[in-house]
């Protein structure tokens, strides 16, 4: 039986502030963080042998996960420093099994994906994307030639999606690997190596496939994932709420009077919405949230035990866990020429991409009264914005805006 191995050691350094106080596999999408999909699409394919590898805060992923989820085992292994993708594939070496099923720990897909390359001997998944500059491109036919790493204006090609399916003799390519520019040892370079000495087939699919790599790509997937959701009740829905759309509440939240909800809509675990708040499509509240009085959240994920409770606007947003927002903050979610947001990433200028985008709010930020927070700000964890501050870019943690 083949063993799946989930490479999620990676350190996120693309999502923060959101993997300042997590690793990026348990950032939570719709009621589970990312690596309990990736392990759910696993399983379902058929796989019972999953190893899992984990680097900085791993033990949260182990606590968790824990070593058997859904009847099967899980293995981890600690990678001690971030060598690159490579020196993470070898960490498979130690198993016995003849052949593995790499997957990037940062992606959602169909188990169909998996089903596809399971006989396969040595293949890499691909996936048709129109602009195919940020990934790499598969160059080849049925038999792959060779990756290529985000090359500029490629236009329409088969990108690499990060799920691959190889023997032992992919280790033994990799250690034939010389460091990268960045000074890693890349698995896409022992690929290529291997390409030019077997045959690595190319299996082009039309399954769902997405990359989780930008925080606003939690924004994307979040509709893909509550578009197949049903309404579950399971906690308390009081007189005078209207629900339109399907609507998930967990045990113990409480809707409250004259709440007027647009579904999909995720409400966690002992969260209270309400009285009168405004809670529109493909919003996600975690666990023990409190969104109150008049406030309106749209298309954002707000995680657990974040208080959004008097007059307050969030839209299109990631709000981090146990922030605070002060009555009348408002978050801005378009630019006034309606042009895509741009924002401020590890000191470059990048286009999400968006029209709308709010605000990337890491853990336990406080807002004053009647703050207003711009299109396309980053903020980080422990931030404290003071009454009526107006704020955009980028704001380091554990910083005080007056």
């Amino acid at each position: 039986m083949m063993r799946a191995f989930i490479m999620a050691a990676g350190e996120g350094m693309r999502m923060w502030p959101l993997t300042e106080n997590r690793p990026k596999p348990l950032i939570p999408l719709v009621g589970k963080p990312i690596i309990q999909y990736i392990l759910d699409a696993v399983i379902d394919s058929g796989i019972e042998h999953i190893s899992i590898l984990i680097g900085r805060e791993g033990r949260k992923i182990v606590s968790a996960i824990g070593h058997v989820y859904r009847d099967v085992r899980i293995d981890y292994r600690h990678q001690n420093q971030r060598l690159g993708t490579g020196n993470a594939a070898m960490y498979a070496a130690e198993f016995t099994d003849e052949r593995f099923i790499f997957i990037n720990g940062d992606i959602l897909f169909d188990p169909g994906m998996i089903k596809e390359v399971l006989n396969e001997e040595n293949a890499v998944v691909g996936v048709f994307r129109e602009k195919a500059d940020a990934y790499g491109t598969l160059i080849g036919d049925d038999r792959l030639e060779r990756i290529s790493e985000k090359v500029p204006n490629s236009g329409n090609a088969w990108i690499n999606t990060g799920i691959y399916v190889f023997g032992r003799e992919i280790f033994d390519a990799i250690g034939q690997c010389g460091l990268s520019s960045r000074g890693e040892v890349e698995l896409t370079d022992a690929i290529n190596i291997l390409a030019s000495r077997k045959e690595i087939r190319i299996v082009k699919s039309n399954a769902f496939w997405m990359d989780i790599g930008m925080p606003w790509d939690i924004l994307n997937a979040i509709p893909r994932i509550m578009d197949g959701m049903e309404t579950e009740i399971k906690g308390n829905v009081e007189e005078n709420v209207a629900i339109k759309g399907t609507l998930y509440v967990g045990e113990g939240a409480v809707i409250k009077s004259g709440t007027y909800i647009e579904g999909p809509a995720y409400i966690g675990k002992g969260s209270v919405i309400g009285p009168s708040a405004y809670i529109r499509p493909y919003t996600v509240i975690g666990k023990d949230c409190h969104i109150g009085n008049s406030s309106e959240i749209k298309a954002s994920l707000v995680m657990d035990g974040t208080k959004i409770p008097h007059f307050n606007y969030v839209g299109d947003s990631v709000i981090g866990e146990r922030c605070n927002f002060g009555a009348g903050t408002k978050v801005a979610n378009l630019r006034l020429d309606e042009k895509n947001i741009k924002v401020n990433l590890r000191g470059k200028e990048t286009d999400t991409g968006r029209r709308k985008l709010g605000i990337i709010m890491g853990d336990e930020v406080h807002t004053g009264i009647n703050a207003s927070l711009y299109p396309g700000t980053i903020i980080g964890s422990g931030v404290k914005i003071g009454p009526a501050a107006k704020v955009q870019g980028k704001v380091n943690s554990g910083s005080t805006i007056m």
